[in-house]
């Protein structure tokens, strides 16, 4: 299998990543809108659609590499890494820390996911 193929669920895990961090969280840059709740939760299941249709691709390619634990940490690890930047970028947040720490807990994770005993 070429590395391209194999390049390809980590690249719709990212993009998947990327909708769903703004279905759930996009809302927050907002929370003193009048918009009413009901009109959220609509809004983010429109945009959750696409994390799907690129997500259960991601996850049908990469199983063929990985086996389902391995593939939820991928996930999580992604996950995370997009979350830290569009909380900083879009949300204006701080990036503190003790969140540098948890990140590198989480890596350490990722080392035993993989590690073979």
């Amino acid at each position: 299998m070429s590395s391209i193929i194999k390049f390809w669920p980590f690249l719709l895990l990212v993009v998947s990543n990327i909708f769903m961090t703004f279905a759930w969280y996009g809302n927050l840059k907002f929370k003193d809108s009048s918009t009413s709740l009901p009109l959220i939760i609509l809004i983010s299941w429109g945009i959750a659609f696409f994390e799907y249709c690129l997500m259960i691709p991601a996850n049908r390619l990469a199983s063929k590499n990985f086996d389902t634990a391995q593939l939820k940490i991928i996930k999580e690890v992604i996950s995370l890494v997009v979350f830290g930047v569009f909380s900083v970028l879009y949300l204006k947040e701080s990036f503190k820390l003790n969140y540098i720490l948890s990140f590198i807990c989480i890596l350490g994770a990722v080392f035993f996911a993989f590690k073979k005993f």
